[in-house]
């Protein structure tokens, strides 16, 4: 529900200071941050003053452009507001701020194992895996008895959210399972807790790279991931939040990269940042659009001798392409849900693909067919410059675009699955590479196809 209104209306009452903040505290911090955005500084700092640190914490993680409000209120007063949040959100408000910034917020920390967690995600780099843990979860040890855990439990709970899977370490931190929450509740006290462990639960390194891992870790239905480091001791979690964002900013990037684009694009960058990430496949597209444009012109006798053929020239090449891109979307899918395909599921899927092209473009053949001649035949088109229209030669065009949708679409969905395949494997990655491609490459198909079968048809070879 939208409660802007409402809690501006409250915000901006004659109220004290104390009913605001007993007001505003009814609602969820999602809402408090989506109002921020409609209020000026002086309201701002007012209403941060009123919420007080914690509270401010808390609704920071909401705001998109926290760095903007922190920038309005000391150094001192950030650190504490950063001190009170988890170290992971932590960690991306001091993302926003520049280096030296981040230092001086660091210094001003006073909680020690608050600014060393900080620190520990802030040493990995943003394509690992410890970029994205969080140090909020429950701990205990494989040599703790079932009452002795369940006190350990209820200590960490009050300042942990992650509680419904508790984490078993070694003494010396090495982590060797989990058991889960209803499990431990349940056990009597006189029961061993190692008799409770799943000691085969998966975990992930921090070094491990977020791109090469996503396949396997979207495999474990499980509320957290542990995160070991390379001596696998237990150093924080991957909670189901982060996999849910881990998963939408790969499918965002391959939107991106499918589009075009270096690198992901924001709203609200300046207009020369958005030029600086799109120019450079522009570029390129153009290149390839010139490679295109100069094979069509090696079929000029038969454009110059059959002009009404050109009327139809991108009804052929738009097909081909989409055709292309459909099979292109099909197989990035498969590469991103397994690690590595099996040489029987490419065979399986080239087999499907070749099926697939070509029925759709025996079916757009025939239909193709169909609304060309009759086009053709209402309008009384002519074919030839300086002839006047004839059925034969309309039978003809029709015939010919038919012709090239059967092969073009079907060619070109094995196109859009042999590309980003071999890119994969020469270890590129097929959403940067394949698109401008495939494009490409389909419009030099079936410029090809459309006007040899053209210039066959009617004689110009």
């Amino acid at each position: 529900m939208d409660f802007i209104q409402e809690i501006l209306q409250i915000i901006r009452s004659n109220l004290p200071d104390q009913q605001i903040k007993e007001k505003l505290l009814e609602y969820h911090d999602s809402d408090i941050a989506d109002v921020l955005d409609y209020l000026d500084e002086d309201e701002r700092l007012r209403i941060a003053k009123i919420l007080g640190v914690e509270e401010v914490s808390d609704v920071l993680t909401y705001m998109e452009d926290a760095d903007e409000l922190l920038e309005q209120i000391s150094d001192e007063k950030v650190a504490d507001i950063i001190e009170n949040l988890d170290a992971d959100d932590a960690v991306d408000l001091l993302q926003e701020m520049e280096e030296e910034d981040q230092e001086k917020i660091l210094e001003l920390i006073e909680d020690e194992e608050v600014r060393e967690d900080i620190e520990l995600i802030l040493s990995f780099e943003e394509d690992e895996i410890g970029s994205l843990m969080t140090t909020n979860y429950i701990n205990i040890l494989e040599s703790d008895s079932v009452q002795s855990a369940m006190k350990k439990l209820i200590e960490q709970a009050s300042e942990n959210d992650n509680i419904s899977t508790i984490l078993v370490t070694k003494e010396n931190g090495e982590f060797i399972g989990a058991i889960p929450l209803q499990d431990l509740i349940i056990a009597r006290k006189n029961e061993k807790l190692e008799d409770k462990i799943m000691y085969n639960y998966p975990s992930i390194t921090g070094k491990s790279k977020i791109d090469e891992s996503i396949n396997s870790i979207k495999e474990y239905y499980e509320d957290i991931i542990p995160v070991v480091d390379d001596k696998n001791v237990l150093i924080g979690v991957l909670t189901a939040n982060d996999l849910v964002e881990l998963v939408t900013e790969e499918a965002t990037e391959d939107y991106h990269r499918l589009a075009g684009l270096t690198e992901e694009e924001e709203v609200d960058e300046s207009i020369f940042q958005s030029i600086k990430k799109r120019i450079p496949w522009l570029s390129l597209l153009l290149v390839l659009g010139l490679i295109v444009t100069s094979v069509i012109s090696a079929f000029e006798n038969v454009i110059n001798a059959v002009t009404g053929a050109v009327v139809f020239q991108s009804l052929v090449f738009g097909m081909a392409g989409n055709g292309g891109t459909q099979a292109l979307a099909v197989t990035l899918t498969s590469i991103n849900s397994e690690d590595e395909l099996s040489k029987k599921k490419v065979w399986k899927m080239f087999f499907k693909e070749l099926r697939v092209g070509f029925l759709n473009g025996l079916l757009l053949g025939i239909l193709s067919f169909v609304v060309i001649f009759g086009f053709m035949a209402i309008s009384k088109q002519n074919v030839i410059v300086g002839t006047p229209y004839n059925i034969q030669d309309a039978l003809l065009v029709a015939a010919c675009v038919s012709g090239s949708l059967l092969l073009s679409v079907t060619f070109s969905s094995l196109i859009g699955l042999l590309f980003p395949l071999f890119f994969k494997k020469i270890k590129i990655d097929p959403a940067v590479a394949s698109g401008p491609m495939i494009t490409t490459l389909n419009d030099i198909l079936s410029a090809c196809i459309y006007y040899v079968l053209v210039g066959i048809c009617f004689g110009c070879f």
